[in-house]
């Protein structure tokens, strides 16, 4: 029927009245017959079961029902169920999670949730939804609250889950840093204000609190011995050390104060600091230092000596010696030639002498020698030696080195030179004298240099000096010198008195603290180029000048000649004025070259080509030379500038400048060569021509020769072949029997040899057998020998150890002892009889029996006797 409606059980429906639409709610098991007026409104539905650890909410819950009436609902609310029984969702109600439920969802799976479990070491955070009263405390719309696990958080509708914070961990030398978002207590009963921060270092689990704003963790500084911290205050506050600070204050905290610093709020860490350690014999100043009362004393120094370790306060400094590039200092050590000089920079008592103490006065100087150790004390400065050393030792100058010294007092330069040992005193100083670059250039390379191939280099090789070698800078306070190469001379002009010297080679140039080289620029290359060689050095000769000019002849024949010409310098050793006057001339190539050409050019310019190209030689001689009044052609050209003088001209080679005439000289040469060539050719094949019929004669005379020999050869190896043919017919028969006689002889003999080898085999065997066993036999005897022999000598010396011990034991006792231990026993035993009366005593081992019938007898007759 239509109008009945089965219910199961664990079922329900709504049945809607509409006469008076009212819906009411029908639990079964049971069969519901629906009215006329009456419609199915939802269902059947399964009941709502909420199992064990989980919970469901319902909207709208009814806030009492009446069949037939009609009820009214708390719409805006939400009922939140536990496990219970089984329960039906009263018209108007829905089921959060699965709101379609009975319309077009038949489960409501979706709508049931677990229970919120806040484990161990977490919280679960709240919020209140509405102002009233949550759990027996009144709550305001919006509070937070949280509550600390373990627990099994039952859901209240008016309380919203915020979510669930886990506990931050706090391990040994750390702590975490807090912020309180308002005003709260902490958990240790503390105020706090919001935005105020502040470490919680207990050592475990710390659940933050509802208002309390986890920053970071902070991990400790472990700190050892040798380790320290510089802290600045960024605002007032209390250390760690439970001491006021300033903002703006720095302090020092060291491992020895605490092994672990957690910085507390307010406290920044600048850097960390390790301890300086001061050996013996080092020393370091300190810029700033701190004083006891933890003030910085700025501008101050002070002065650490080893051994000593301390830790550099915020503000100090250890000053860096700009020479070493280092704080900590070696201290001095002053042997015998060794020496400081000391300059005061304050008024101060001097201890360092180690005797009385001496007065000292800013701008003194003094010297102290070895052999000692020193140590420099603030108030004095070191003085260097002038190349920056500060330890001054005594130079050890050899022959012809030296040094250049300058007194302080007087300003005066002067030349210290070998063999000696020179310590400076506390006024002087060594001077550096500077030369030009181009000196330097021209000593590095043995005293010139150039570009190109210029031969005159080579003069300079043996010259340079191992102190101007490698890349290594010229070390400016020794003497400058210069081994002058031989037959050459070098100028040094003193400029402060404008005199100069010569110094011939090989002699040795030395220049003073006031000198300098004369550096000449002399000309080079083919043809010569001005300034193409630096040198210092004048070639004195002889010597050669290589040069390229070029001539016009009268006929207007260009040509480039190439020639050589000796050159010597001419003049007097010991003459001062003669010796400067070879100087006179900066270049003298140039000035021989430009003289020699000039010559040249005017004599060709007068002659033609074809003159010229007969008598070149002859023409330039006469050119450079000159004749005498008889026509005599002149040995040498002298200049009287710088009395050089040319000998000797030679021509090396003329080629003319012009292309066209060269192409037709070379032409005209090309003619005379094929011309030559051709005659040459021709007399060759005539000869060639001649000789073939010569040879072609005696080859064909050979030829015959040859056919008279192979004749008579042919003859002689028929007769061969007869005498051949008859031996091998008569030998045939005689060669087999022989043969076999050779065969039957061969195997006999190898049957003998093979006989006698066996038995040599056998015999070899067998004695190698017999030898084997005779060795085994002797080594077995040798064996048990010696084994024999040890285990006597074994025996022997165990016995040795036994008597030795009974020897040292009886030693040890003594005999009067031994004699005691072996009384002590019966003595004890008649002390002991004695002891307890017994006068007559039998002692037996029941092996041997013994008649004890009328002993009792004579105990009683002793007895009444």
């Amino acid at each position: 029927m239509h109008n009945l409606v089965d219910v199961g059980p664990l079922q329900f429906v709504h049945v809607l009245d509409m006469s008076t639409n009212i819906t009411r709610l029908e639990v079964g098991p049971k069969k519901v017959v629906l009215k006329y007026n009456e419609t199915l409104a939802m269902g059947p539905l399964n009941l709502i079961i909420v199992p064990p650890g989980k919970y469901c909410k319902v909207k709208n819950p009814l806030k009492k029902y009446e069949a037939g009436k009609q009820c009214e609902l708390n719409h805006g609310h939400v009922d939140v169920r536990l496990n219970q029984d089984p329960f039906p969702l009263y018209p108007g109600e829905i089921l959060q999670g699965a709101e379609k439920y009975g319309i077009d969802q038949f489960g409501y799976s979706d709508a049931i949730k677990k229970l919120p479990i806040v484990r161990a070491n977490q919280a679960i955070r709240l919020r209140s939804r509405v102002d009233g009263t949550i759990d027996g405390v009144d709550r305001k719309a919006g509070d937070l609250w949280q509550l600390d696990g373990p627990l099994t958080y039952r859901p209240n509708p008016d309380a919203e889950v915020q979510g669930t914070i886990d506990a931050e961990v706090i391990g040994i030398n750390q702590a975490i840093r807090l912020r309180a978002t308002q005003d709260l207590v902490t958990r240790s009963g503390e105020k706090k204000s919001a935005g105020e921060e502040w470490l919680e270092k207990k050592v475990g689990s710390y659940l933050p609190g509802v208002y309390e704003e986890v920053v970071e963790q902070v991990p400790a500084y472990n700190l050892t011995t040798d380790e320290g911290l510089h802290i600045k205050a960024v605002h007032n506050c209390t250390d760690a050390m439970k001491k006021q600070r300033k903002a703006g204050e720095m302090w020092l905290v060291t491992g020895e104060q605490v092994n672990s610093y957690i910085p507390e709020i307010g406290e920044l860490v600048v850097e960390p600091v390790r301890k300086t350690v001061l050996q013996r014999g080092q020393y370091c100043v300190v810029s700033n230092p701190v004083d006891e009362d933890g003030i910085c004393q700025l501008g101050s120094e002070r002065l650490w000596k080893g051994v000593a370790t301390f830790f550099l306060h915020p503000g100090e400094s250890i000053k860096i010696d700009p020479r070493s590039e280092s704080g900590i200092q070696e201290q001095f050590v002053l042997g015998s030639d060794e020496s400081l000089v000391l300059q005061a920079n304050c008024d101060f008592k001097d201890n360092s002498s180690g005797g009385k103490a001496v007065s000292r006065q800013s701008g003194d100087r003094w010297m102290i020698k070895g052999p000692r150790c020193f140590i420099p004390p603030i108030e004095l400065d070191i003085v260097d030696q002038g190349d920056g050393q500060l330890l001054r030792k005594a130079f050890p100058l050899a022959e012809n080195e030296g040094i250049y010294v300058r007194n302080l007092q007087t300003g005066k330069v002067k030349v210290i030179m070998g063999p000696l040992s020179y310590l400076l005193t506390e006024h002087e100083q060594l001077w550096k004298k500077e030369l030009p670059d181009v000196v330097e250039k021209i000593l590095r390379n043995g005293g010139g240099y150039g570009e190109g191939d210029i031969r005159k280099l080579a003069y300079f090789e043996s010259s340079i000096d191992a102190e101007f070698s490698g890349d290594r800078p010229r070390d400016k306070t020794r003497v400058v010198r210069y081994r002058c190469p031989h037959n050459t001379a070098v100028q040094v002009y003193k400029y402060q008195e404008k005199v100069g010297r010569v110094v011939f080679g090989p002699d040795m140039a030395i220049l003073g603290p006031h000198e300098d080289f004369n550096v000449l620029s002399l000309s080079a290359g083919k043809p010569k180029r001005e300034n193409a060689l630096q040198t210092i050095c004048l070639m004195l000769g002889p010597d050669y000048i290589t040069d390229i000019i070029e001539v016009e002849t009268a006929d207007h024949a260009r040509l480039r000649i190439k020639l050589a010409f000796n050159n010597f310098f001419e003049f007097d050793r010991g003459d001062e004025d003669v010796e400067k006057a070879i100087f006179s001339v900066p270049d003298f190539i140039g000035f021989a070259c430009r003289q020699v050409g000039s010559r040249i050019r005017g004599a060709v310019s007068r002659a033609k080509f074809d003159e010229f190209h007969k008598h070149s030689m002859k023409l330039l001689q006469a050119a450079v030379f000159g004749t005498t009044s008889d026509g005599v052609l002149k040995s040498k050209l002298k200049f009287a500038a710088n009395n050089l003088v040319i000998t000797n001209v030679d021509i090396q080679s003329v080629e003319p400048v012009d292309q066209t005439m060269k192409d037709s000289l070379l032409k005209s040469v090309q003619m005379a060569i094929e011309i030559a060539t051709n005659s040459v050719e021709r007399t060759a094949s005539h000869e060639a021509a001649r000789k073939d019929q010569e040879a072609r004669g005696h080859l064909e005379r050979q030829r015959l020769v040859n056919q008279k020999e192979s004749e008579r050869a042919r003859s002689v190896l028929y007769e061969l072949r007869a005498l051949t043919s008859a031996v091998e017919s008569t030998g045939q028969a005689k060669a087999e029997a022989q043969a076999q006689a050779e065969k039957l002889l061969i195997e006999g003999k190898s049957s003998i040899e093979e006989a006698t080898l066996r038995q040599e085999a056998e015999n070899i065997s067998h004695s190698t057998e017999l030898e084997i066993q005779t060795l085994l036999r002797n080594a077995e005897i040798a064996y048990r020998t010696d084994q024999s022999k040890l285990e006597i000598s074994k025996k022997q010396q165990m016995a040795d150890i036994e008597v030795s011990k009974f020897q040292s034991m009886v030693s040890s006792i003594g005999s009067d002892v031994i004699a005691d231990i072996a009384k002590a026993g019966p003595e004890a035993k008649v002390k002991l009889l004695q002891g307890l009366g017994i006068e007559t005593t039998l002692i037996t081992d029941g092996n041997s029996p013994i008649n004890l019938f009328q002993t009792s007898e004579g105990l009683i007759a002793g007895g009444s006797k």
